[in-house]
């Protein structure tokens, strides 16, 4: 059975000046993704068909069911005819960890946070974010701006997240999309670690809101500057806050705003 393109055709019917027209439209594939380790399944995610060894990879990291890539000793993607299985072979460390997150999950483990022990996990403890890195505000601004460009699927459907990782003397290095903007961001995380590429070097852009959890992941990634298109959320901010994350959010063609650790982005003057 072959992986489903990431991309569908649609027969649409369109109402437009009055009248009514029969066409096509592309659209997002949508598919149930399962992470599996050790042959136990872990978390069931819809997401879009691409990029799924970055998916395997940037989950497994964010989430802290693996320490390093290396701790996946072997990866099959697997279609179905339901979805698509991630299939991993993890060191005995890793396989703990699975396995204990599994055990107290109560409920489907597709429901995302599920049960009072998911408690703890929502609001795990964040590493602490250590860099020397300071960019120009010209950088941000260059960071959003190199998206576009590159955002191939949204270009073709307009339905998709994008999360892109910038470096000020080499540009975007990498950018990866999903209907998903959590699985956006995995799928980055993955790409940074195959690449063994340091995420506090350069700035992360997301097309979304800043929720807790994409701070989460991203300080798990070692992110120092997170850039997103629209607001944050409080307890995102608290988080970035702890985490040494310096968090920017409606980042537009006009500029942008700083709700934590603005003194990394060098241009801005600190207001009483």
């Amino acid at each position: 059975m072959s992986l489903p393109l990431s991309i569908y055709r649609a027969r649409r019917l369109a109402w437009h000046g009055g009248e009514l027209s029969m066409g096509e439209r592309s659209v997002p594939e949508e598919t149930a993704v399962a992470f599996t380790y050790n042959r136990l399944t872990q978390a069931v995610m819809m997401a879009t068909p691409a990029d799924l060894e970055d998916f395997a990879i940037g989950f497994s990291l964010t989430e802290g069911v693996v320490a390093a890539p290396e701790e996946i000793e072997a990866l099959d993607i697997v279609p179905t005819a339901l979805g698509i299985e991630l299939r991993m072979d993890v060191a005995p460390r890793a396989a703990h960890v699975a396995a204990e997150r599994r055990r107290t999950a109560a409920g489907p483990v597709g429901c995302g946070l599920c049960g009072m022990e998911s408690l703890e996990q929502a609001m795990r403890a964040v590493p602490h974010v250590v860099t020397n890195h300071k960019f120009p505000a010209q950088s941000v601004a260059a960071a959003v701006a190199a998206l576009p460009a590159h955002q191939k699927l949204n270009h073709d459907t307009r339905a998709v997240h994008a999360a892109a990782y910038w470096e000020p003397n080499a540009g975007l290095l990498a950018l990866r999309e999903d209907v998903g903007r959590h699985n956006a961001l995995d799928k980055l995380a993955g790409a940074l670690a195959r690449g063994s590429k340091r995420a506090d070097d350069g700035i992360v852009v997301l097309t979304s809101r800043l929720s807790v959890e994409l701070v989460q992941k991203a300080a798990a990634m070692g992110v120092s500057v997170l850039v997103g298109v629209s607001a944050v959320t409080a307890l995102a901010l608290r988080v970035a806050e702890e985490a040494n994350i310096t968090l920017i959010g409606i980042a537009r063609d006009d500029g942008f705003e700083i709700f934590a650790h603005a003194e990394r982005i060098e241009a801005v003057q600190h207001v009483a």
